[in-house]
């Protein structure tokens, strides 16, 4: 078997090294990239894990999606019992390969090139447009509250909000560190002040408007949906803890990650799904109606676009390594840039037209490929990684079929999800005769584990 020796030399390239932060308030710019970060530039505690996962979840996009489980027709309880199972299942998942940071010292893209090879380089190019339709997905509703809040241009709200998360994202690592446990406060107590006005004077639980075998389509439809929501970070998991020392307790790093994104999303859905009378069809109006409007009002509008470039600054610190995973030797910081400029585009046109729907299906569609990715590099990880508390990615040689097996094994689970899918865009025969169920995730995860990691026994047997 060939070996694919490319994995090192793709990580060591001069464009992917530069200045790294070298303690808590460090905030200069980070210009490193992707190469792995050495052990005496390690620094920090698994604390910060919960702060800065926890604040990207506190905006209006996790908000609208709680609004969804009220418009496919569950009602409140079952709206939110849907959404925490899903956000469980996918939290797991990013909290697991968090814990790879202080081991790799890498990103989490990076990482993957252990299990794809050179190959990764087509995976990264995925993850690299999903966090551009992330950046649009969150961006779209802090230029809303921000246009409301000043009486501005829709098109020019978006474009300060996405200079303001582009700033953070170009300074990188330490700074969104810093950034996200400040906005964790700000957004705690406005949040809670929000909630507290959507209690005091709407009507919150609301019932089911289905029954029958629909009632249980739509029920896994909205699993899925939080489902998707959670598991998107699973791609960038590494990227926010690939600075803390190799000694870092493997425990506390995923704790701290569940903890920070499982609480978010569970307690800000739940608004959502409280207020989807209100919030449904014009987020930031509803927003200011809720709390009063006068000052208040402005307030909570001003926090939504601070929590939108909050949340946008790590889609597009991400999405700079993972341009730099697929090859493009261009700055860390350059490549961030580019993220924020093609997410103006996407953000117009969720905007021009059925809110709902094109939200609804960029959602799901953009996260489908993760499950088989998550399997991947999984099974990878448990092979080459046992016996050893540090794993150094840019020393780790794939063979050429094993990286080949991985990539036809992630497409192969990819079409084999495709008649489970139920979005605007695609409707699987299954999901249709399942009444709107959507599986496509679970079996985009099966199907490659299952591929995969039948090859990878298959394997061992054969050495």
């Amino acid at each position: 078997m060939t070996a694919d020796t490319s994995s090192g030399s793709a990580l060591a390239g001069r464009s992917y090294t530069g200045r790294m932060p070298a303690r808590a308030g460090d905030m200069a710019v980070e210009s490193h990239g992707i190469a792995p970060i050495p052990a005496g530039n390690r620094y920090g505690s698994a604390r910060r894990l919960f702060t800065v996962w926890f604040a990207p979840q506190v905006n209006m996009t996790v908000v609208f999606t709680g609004t969804l489980a009220v418009v496919l027709g569950l009602g409140f309880w079952l709206g939110m019992l849907a959404m925490v199972i899903g956000t469980v299942l996918g939290c797991v998942a990013v909290g697991y390969l968090s814990t790879w940071g202080p081991r790799t010292g890498t990103a989490q893209l990076p990482n993957a090139r252990m299990a794809f090879g050179g190959t990764v380089s087509v995976v990264a190019v995925i993850q690299w447009l999903s966090s551009i339709a992330w950046d649009g997905l969150v961006g779209l509703f802090g230029g809303e509250a921000l246009a409301e809040l000043l009486g501005l241009p829709f098109w020019l709200a978006v474009v300060i909000v996405l200079a303001a998360q582009g700033v953070v994202g170009v300074f990188g690592y330490e700074v969104i560190h810093r950034v996200q446990a400040v906005m964790t406060v700000i957004l705690i107590v406005t949040f809670a002040v929000f909630a507290w006005k959507l209690i005091a004077g709407h009507q919150v639980i609301s019932l089911p408007t289905l029954s029958g075998a629909d009632l249980g389509g739509a029920f896994v439809l909205e699993v899925t949906i939080a489902l998707s929501l959670a598991i998107s970070w699973a791609s960038y998991a590494s990227d926010y803890s690939r600075y803390l020392p190799v000694t870092t307790s493997r425990t506390a790093v995923f704790g701290y990650t569940f903890g920070g994104l499982a609480v978010a999303y569970i307690a800000v859905q739940a608004i959502g799904v409280a207020a989807a009378g209100t919030l449904t069809d014009q987020t930031a109006a509803g927003v200011r109606e809720i709390m009063g409007g006068g000052v208040l009002g402005a307030v909570a509008l001003l926090v939504i676009a601070l929590g939108s470039v909050a949340s946008n600054a790590m889609n597009d610190y991400s999405g700079s390594l993972a341009l730099q995973t697929v090859g493009v030797r261009v700055r860390r910081p350059v490549s961030a840039v580019v993220v924020v400029v093609i997410a103006f585009a996407l953000i117009m046109w969720l905007h021009s037209g059925d809110l709902t729907a094109r939200f609804q299906g960029v959602l799901l569609f953009v996260s489908y490929w993760i499950p088989a990715f998550v399997a991947i590099v999984a099974i990878d990880w448990r092979h080459r990684s046992a016996g050893r508390d540090a794993v150094n990615p840019a020393q780790e040689v794939t063979g050429h079929r094993d990286a080949v097996v991985a990539l036809v094994s992630f497409f192969a689970a990819f079409a084999a999800a495709v008649p489970f899918m139920h979005t605007n865009l695609i409707v699987g025969p299954v999901a249709t005769a399942l009444h709107g169920a959507d599986l496509a995730y679970f079996v985009n995860f099966l199907v490659a584990a299952a591929a995969y990691g039948g090859y990878r026994r298959w394997q061992a047997r054969r050495a």
